[in-house]
């Protein structure tokens, strides 16, 4: 799916999408968990697998070694959902400086019925990178 770039960012920060996540999306790496939590729903609703991919965390239990399988799930998963609305509900520092948790509520729907859910997730950084590594 295409954006324009002077689009409002599907993320709800209310910023134009070319200064946030389109950013992220076009290789800036994620300055904070939250940064990379907001790049990480725009590209769901935006359907950019490759970039939910290259932001999971090896580690994480999502993480899938045959790419060609993994790229279909999300492909699925993106397409057969409507993404409504991302709302931030806390941001906290985890116990070393290169972990973080971002408490969000994602308003989802597949046809009618509504697949929302809050949660609270785990990320680290890795080679100076913020990864996504589970909800928790």
């Amino acid at each position: 799916m295409k954006i324009s770039p002077n689009a409002l960012c599907p993320c709800g920060r209310g910023l134009k999408y070319k200064k946030c996540c389109g950013a992220l999306h076009r290789g800036l790496p994620a300055a904070t968990p939250e940064d990379l939590m907001r790049s990480r729903y725009s590209a769901y609703v935006l359907k950019n697998v490759d970039y939910i991919m290259e932001t999971t965390h090896p580690l994480s239990p999502f993480y899938q070694a045959d790419p060609t399988a993994w790229r279909a799930q999300l492909s699925i998963f993106c397409t057969t959902t409507r993404f409504e609305k991302l709302a931030v509900l806390s941001v906290k520092k985890g116990d070393t400086p290169d972990e973080g948790y971002v408490t969000y509520r994602a308003t989802m729907f597949r046809g009618d019925q509504d697949i929302s859910s809050t949660e609270q997730s785990l990320f680290r950084r890795l080679q100076g990178r913020w990864l996504y590594i589970k909800g928790i």
